[in-house]
């Protein structure tokens, strides 16, 4: 009988170089359950995009995820749409999409997971988020978020999560709302934002559950708005996003829709903890377009 393939894609980076300690033990795992590890090792990510796309042609029998979100995002842009199984061996960061889908946090456990499910044949039907031609899965965000996140992905000092913690600082110091537009299901809306965030999963910027209600399987984007707000009460607000609780905040405004517009000026998106562009920019909801194993 032959044994499944399964494409790796490895984020050498991922973790601070956790992913790539987690590879020999992450090979052994899936070889010794009876699949064939493809290992794609890539430098950028145009490259993993690219060496993942090569491996769905392939007809690989899943591919996995050895990072954090931006490597799923990465496979993200291979497997949606195809049938092509997205696998998460958690190894990053922020792993804000295995925490949505409950994939064990160690690696070689969601290892041992992968080849069960594979084996077993159980996938999940998930839905995935489409902006222009950018896949993603987790939350889109656009305001004082988006800023913090281009602005640390700008600093090399310092290292690890303190230099969110220093963006955080400096884009507070530039704090003011932001005039959006806002189209939900074409109801157009005029905002006045601290930020917008648009989620498929609940969580982002590591452990953060910015869209509590967002479901990825009922075909729906739940739209999360903080209006204007001071720097202070965004301070003291901000623990509540762990919980979700801030949902309840007067400042906040929560819509749900399938297709999602947003318009303004100086005003970037990321998702997934990935560029995907500035605004405007239309993001839909395509239900069933990703499949995941588990």
């Amino acid at each position: 009988m032959t044994r499944p393939e399964v494409a790796v894609l490895v984020n050498a980076a991922a973790g601070r170089g956790r992913a790539a300690r987690a590879v020999p033990a992450v090979v052994a795992a899936l070889t010794a359950g009876g699949v064939r590890p493809r290992a794609l090792a890539a430098r950028t990510r145009a490259e993993a995009e690219r060496l993942a796309t090569v491996a769905v042609g392939d007809g690989v029998g899943a591919v996995a995820a050895l990072g954090g979100d931006g490597t799923a995002h990465a496979v993200l842009q291979a497997v949606a749409g195809t049938g092509t199984p997205l696998a998460l061996l958690p190894a990053g960061s922020g792993n804000d999409l295995a925490t949505a889908l409950g994939v064990p946090t160690d690696p070689v456990r969601a290892a041992a997971d992968l080849v069960a499910d594979l084996h077993a044949g159980r996938t999940r039907q998930l839905d995935s988020a489409r902006t222009g031609e950018r896949w993603w899965a987790t939350v889109l965000c656009c305001g004082f978020d988006s800023a913090v996140t281009e602005r640390a992905h700008r600093l090399r000092w310092p290292r690890g999560p303190r230099r969110y913690d220093v963006a955080i600082l400096l884009e507070l110091a530039q704090l003011r709302p932001r005039a959006v537009t806002l189209t939900v299901d074409g109801a157009v809306r005029q905002h006045e934002v601290t930020l917008v965030a648009v989620g498929n999963t609940p969580w982002y910027g590591g452990g953060l559950r910015i869209a509590p209600g967002a479901d990825p399987a009922d075909g729906l984007l739940e739209v999360v708005v903080i209006g204007p707000v001071s720097r202070r009460e965004l301070v003291r607000t901000r623990p509540r996003l762990a919980a979700g609780s801030h949902v309840g905040h007067p400042a906040v405004t929560v819509l749900r829709g399938r297709e999602i517009g947003l318009t303004g000026a100086g005003l970037t998106t990321w998702a997934d903890g990935e560029p995907i562009g500035a605004l405007p920019a239309t993001t839909v909801c395509v239900p069933g377009a990703l499949t995941v194993l588990g």
